[in-house]
């Protein structure tokens, strides 16, 4: 998934790898989109009511939250990120105005 966001592939948007969004990490973040890429594997194991509040603080801060699963990743890259490319195209309204 890296190689294809690094390096502004993908509209030349930049993204960053592993950031943290105060006492979050996030898989990836692209902060001129307001846009979080997250990876659901083994490694995240939020109860659900855990992955609600941190979606949820995510959402506060302008952010909208893209999720994908290994599977989807693993067996349906170019759909991941056809659905990236759509969330970049088409800004978070908070984005434009400077809030997100």
């Amino acid at each position: 998934m890296w190689k294809r966001l690094r390096h502004r592939c993908l509209f030349g948007s930049r993204f960053r790898r592993q950031h943290a969004i105060d006492r979050f990490l996030v898989d990836f973040y692209c902060a001129e989109a307001s846009l979080v890429v997250e990876i659901e594997g083994p490694v995240h194991q939020y109860t659900r009511q855990e992955d609600s509040v941190r979606q949820a603080f995510l959402e506060s801060l302008g952010l909208r939250v893209l999720r994908f699963t290994n599977d989807e990743v693993n067996g349906g890259m170019e759909g991941v990120m056809e659905r990236i490319a759509a969330a970049l195209q088409f800004p978070s309204p908070l984005a434009e105005r400077g809030q997100g």
